[in-house]
């Protein structure tokens, strides 16, 4: 199946071609693909939404609130789960909403928040298609980068005979095809594997409470999400957070100690061209953990004694397994930017680049969404990143990388 794991929006119009819809819807999910079908409120006139539904296996989105529940159907959130969108049929009044953001159907918000590809398989009639109003919308859209099927000549609805028909199905179905795979061959990472840790480590003292620390994981998140974007299958190893990713392709393994994230990192990072070691894990642990909770009356007096024994340090352990080719690197966290601690752990954990940040610099490390870094690598190439976003940082950190990893020997 040619589209495994590909998340389609199909977009459907008011138009007569409107059944053809169906028989898209068909032959994507026949394809592999996960398809989410939106109609403008025109659409339900020519093709009802249950015929969709049944064909996508997917409740059809044709309205900015779910009329049962009242619940906000998201067009930002479609937006960003789709690695593409296909409008077919697309009709004039569409084109000419789509070329000047009028946004007022749930369709038309959908295209201007879509971060992925799109296509369009325009359908109208004769006098329709051969206006220059329409050639100008055409001519804004494939500006803006719009992919088109531009239609066939033949009958149409109105009797003439002419350009105007849409594409078929089947020919809709080879150019998504063939736009799918040119945007996975062009990404620098297409085809490789990428392991990042991230978040906290628990280490459990007993059943209530745990040894850990204040970090989100927002930033080995933003690092998948970056990495996602360059094509790389990411596998994140995500220490207990409430915070997700949004990209649909990134595969969580959700752990709780630092034993659980060594285990389940060391899964993939023998397939990894990248790893990436961002977690903040927790260096020792209680030598027992006791079960249920400790009472204040079993804790012999006012003071209790805990006693701790070190966690394995999980970029030493897989760095000391390495294979050529893969490119490590590293985080550590300071109270002050002290680059000797950090290039000294450039050779103990077999890195090839290491990220530093202190707690000292204001915005910077745990519990906040920016972040400022400073990036070593063992060839000596250094990097300053002044006070961003952590999206942002993770983006840079990731050019970083595809620059850097290309001059390994």
């Amino acid at each position: 199946m040619r589209l495994q794991n590909k998340h389609i929006v199909v977009g459907i119009t008011g138009g007569i071609a409107a059944y053809k819809s169906a028989s898209l819807v068909r032959l994507l999910v026949k394809e592999g693909a996960e398809v989410q079908v939106v109609m403008t409120p025109a659409a339900k006139e020519f093709i009802t939404p249950l015929t969709l539904a049944t064909l996508s296996q997917h409740a059809v989105v044709s309205d900015f609130f779910d009329r049962r529940d009242g619940s906000w159907h998201s067009h930002v959130t479609l937006g960003t789960w789709a690695d593409l969108m296909i409008i077919a049929p697309a009709t004039a009044s569409t084109i000419g909403k789509m070329a000047h953001g009028i946004a007022d159907n749930i369709l038309v918000t959908t295209y201007l928040a879509m971060r992925a590809p799109v296509l369009i398989a325009p359908a109208m009639d004769l006098d329709m298609w051969s206006h220059p109003t329409t050639a100008r919308n055409l001519e804004i859209l494939a500006q803006d980068g719009v992919a088109q099927a531009l239609p066939a000549e033949g009958f149409l609805a109105s009797g003439l005979t002419g350009r105007g028909r849409m594409q078929e199905p089947e020919e809709i179905l080879e150019q998504a095809v063939a736009m799918l795979t040119a945007k996975a061959e062009k990404l620098p990472l297409a085809g490789e594997c990428v392991t990042i840790t991230a978040g906290p480590t628990y280490e459990p003292i007993d059943d209530v409470r745990f040894i850990g620390n204040h970090s989100s994981g927002l930033m080995g998140i933003s690092l998948a999400e970056a990495f996602a974007q360059q094509g790389a299958e990411v596998h994140l190893v995500l220490g207990p957070t409430h915070l997700r990713p949004t990209n649909p392709h990134i595969v969580v393994h959700s752990v709780m100690t630092a034993e659980e994230m060594l285990a389940v990192a060391e899964e993939t990072f023998g397939r990894s061209s990248v790893a990436v070691f961002a977690a903040a894990v927790a260096d020792y642990r209680p030598e027992e953990r006791v079960q249920g909770k400790i009472k204040k009356e079993r804790r012999g007096g006012e003071q209790m004694q805990l006693t701790l024994m070190q966690n394995p340090d999980i970029a030493a352990t897989l760095g000391a397994k390495r294979r050529a080719g893969q490119y490590l690197v590293g985080f550590a966290l300071e109270t002050s930017v002290d680059t000797s601690a950090a290039e000294g752990k450039l050779c103990s954990k077999h890195l090839d680049a290491i990220v530093l940040n202190s707690t000292s610099d204001a915005g910077a490390g745990f519990g906040v969404s920016t972040n400022k870094v400073l990036i070593l690598d063992k060839a000596g190439a250094r990097c300053d990143l002044p006070l961003e976003s952590k999206a942002v940082v993770a983006k840079q950190i990731v050019d970083f990388v595809l620059k850097h990893r290309t001059q390994l020997v």
